[in-house]
């Protein structure tokens, strides 16, 4: 979900979510993007709690995600740019 209404908005670009094209707009980051794109989390604890955005300035690393093949990176600190490939982690990857 996006606030539409009198917000000035970067140029949309696409990105890739687990192969999915999702839009998402110059000058915001990552996390938002999936956000908006109706996912809450991306990732999985040891434990199998799902994680997705807490803090949103990169002190929690909640939000980790797989971006351009680099793993670990705080999406909510990594600005979005066009044809960027974000993977989440599924929880049965962890397991093998």
């Amino acid at each position: 979900m996006r606030i539409e209404a009198n917000t000035r908005r970067g140029q949309p670009v696409t990105i890739y979510v687990d192969g999915t094209p999702v839009q998402a707009y110059t000058g915001e980051t990552v996390a938002p993007a999936l956000l908006a794109s109706g996912r809450r989390a991306w990732r999985v604890t040891p434990w199998g709690e799902p994680r997705g955005l807490f803090c949103g300035i990169g002190i929690c690393f909640d939000c980790t995600a797989t971006v351009n093949g680099v793993p670990y990176v705080r999406t909510c600190q990594t600005p979005v740019a066009e044809g960027m490939v974000i993977e989440t982690e599924r929880p049965l990857e962890r397991d093998q």
